[in-house]
């Protein structure tokens, strides 16, 4: 198959201020080229909230004048769009890999949103000089779980890279077997990772190196971290800031069963953000060594142990970024936060699942013990934390309904009997502490068998799953009656759903 771009003279632009402060770095820091091409390109899905928080209108999409179809798939370029494909490298799976880069990505340029700056990025057009043998596709499959997965998280309240649509074509991709290309348009403040830290202190080295280092924080300070600036030593406080950042993104994971599958140093943001859906997953039964990449064949991301491994990321981050710190206890100081401030917003979002309004002596042990009971039974996580918020306080009340979510349910009751007291104790009432648990506890997540239904479907042809459960996703927290079905337990046959590296 062969496809032809069109020529970026013969297109109408929509009326937006585009700017390209990264290209501005330097060639060192990246590599200009086009997209490639693919044949006969077609609408899987648009996000409407992220186009509006855009500025796009609503009918951007199907504007005949903009070809927004063979910009979104790669064939066309908007006048002041600057393709553009980052190099950076990476611990992967704990090892150390050497340059990495975009090897399927292109950076377009920035966009200036009511909200601040916002960056566009294709997934899926083609080979860049950072593909190290690969084809620089996606697949249908991985970028419709993309696609979700981005607007999911964001409706989620947690911080992420956003995903704006998501075009299919024809063209083969070869993976475990022949599948078929797609390309979804990325959106974030900015997509710089630990990793391009890494890359400008370990592989150029000397000064040269470490003036590149040197420019890219600055980069990062001056337009993403101006509170930094005025810091003692400014590169020290940029590295505090991604730490705390993180230790609260990965609280807000761990609290809704999240599972990122892949926290490789060149998969995490400086922004502190959720980046890169590859082999993610949100927790059907609840365990805590749940494994979502079936790559990972060691364990090293499973689910209780991400926390941990953010702060090992940290620590390569903090090792890359020495050159600009007085000495190894300046770079270990500005890491220490994420000590306190990861159990304290775990600990605060975990009361907040359970209605507690104060914080009380016992609340480790109460946490501890409903997660232990879970585990225990295998209990699903979503279900059973929203079927909580309808625990009644009433001594006669046998609270059935998240009873029936435990095969031992003389532990539960014993268990209840302490959440009893301590709701009494802080003057808890039922219907207000409903409400406030249903505003943190979803309804709605994205599981793995929802994905893989609208994935199935898509592959047929039929996109319209993939839209609905979008509309889904982006409630999370409402009771949507005429919706329910996607809130109910995983088919056993979701059981069997592998996800990995190449997803």
């Amino acid at each position: 198959m062969s496809a032809v771009p069109l020529s970026t003279a013969a297109l109408q632009a929509p009326p937006l201020q585009w700017h390209n402060r990264f290209a501005a770095l330097g060639n060192r820091f990246y590599t200009a080229l086009s997209p490639l091409a693919v044949p006969d390109p077609a609408w899987v899905a648009v996000s409407e909230p992220c186009a509006r928080e855009l500025g796009l209108s609503d009918d951007w999409w199907q504007r005949e004048d903009w070809h927004a179809l063979e910009v979104f798939s790669g064939n066309a370029l908007w006048p002041g769009m600057q393709p553009l494909a980052s190099v950076y490298s990476g611990h992967q799976f704990g090892v150390w890999a050497g340059q990495l880069g975009d090897g399927r990505a292109l950076w377009l340029g920035e966009l200036e949103t009511p909200d601040g700056p916002r960056e566009l990025q294709l997934k899926g057009s083609g080979r860049t000089p950072y593909a190290r043998m690969g084809d620089g596709r996606a697949v249908l499959r991985s970028s419709i779980r993309e696609f979700l997965g981005s607007e999911a998280m964001h409706a989620l309240g947690i911080p992420t890279t956003r995903a704006l649509c998501v075009t299919a074509s024809p063209l083969p991709v070869r993976r475990e077997q022949v599948e078929t290309a797609a390309v979804v348009t990325r959106v974030a403040p900015s997509f710089i990772r630990f990793g391009h830290f890494e890359h400008f202190s370990h592989q150029l080295g000397s000064d040269d190196g470490h003036d590149a280092l040197r420019r890219l924080a600055d980069f990062v300070i001056d337009h993403h971290a101006s509170e930094c600036r005025d810091a003692a030593n400014p590169y020290a406080a940029l590295l505090e800031r991604t730490a705390r950042r993180t230790a609260e993104l990965l609280a807000q994971w761990q609290a809704v069963g999240f599972c990122h599958g892949v926290m490789n140093t060149d998969n995490m943001s400086i922004l502190g953000l959720t980046i890169d859906y590859g082999p993610y997953g949100f927790l059907d039964a609840f365990d805590p060594g749940h494994i979502c990449n079936h790559s990972d064949e060691q364990g090293r991301y499973a689910y209780a142990r991400q926390p941990n491994i953010a702060f090992w990321n940290l620590h390569a981050l903090a090792q890359a970024m020495l050159p600009l710190m007085r000495d190894d206890e300046e770079a270990l100081a500005a890491l220490e936060p994420y000590k306190t401030v990861f159990p304290q917003a775990m600990a605060s979002r975990m009361r907040a699942k359970l209605g507690l309004a104060t914080e009380g002596d016992g609340d480790t042990g109460l946490i501890d013990g409903l997660l232990t009971l879970m585990a225990q039974d295998q209990c699903d996580f979503s279900i059973t934390f929203r079927r909580l918020g309808d625990f009644s306080t009433a001594a006669d009340t046998d609270n059935r309904k998240v009873r029936d979510m435990f095969i031992d349910r003389e532990a539960f009751d014993a268990w209840a009997l302490r959440y009893r007291e301590r709701l009494l104790a802080e003057g808890s009432v039922d219907a207000q502490r409903r409400l406030a648990m249903n505003r943190v506890n979803p309804k709605y997540v994205l599981r793995n068998h929802l994905a893989e239904v609208a994935i199935r479907e898509a592959r047929a042809g039929d996109y319209s799953e993939v839209q609905r459960l979008l509309k889904v996703l982006q409630q999370p927290f409402d009771e949507q009656p005429e919706r329910s079905v996607y809130a109910d337990f995983p088919p056993d046959w979701a059981q069997h759903i592998e996800v990995s590296c190449s997803s």
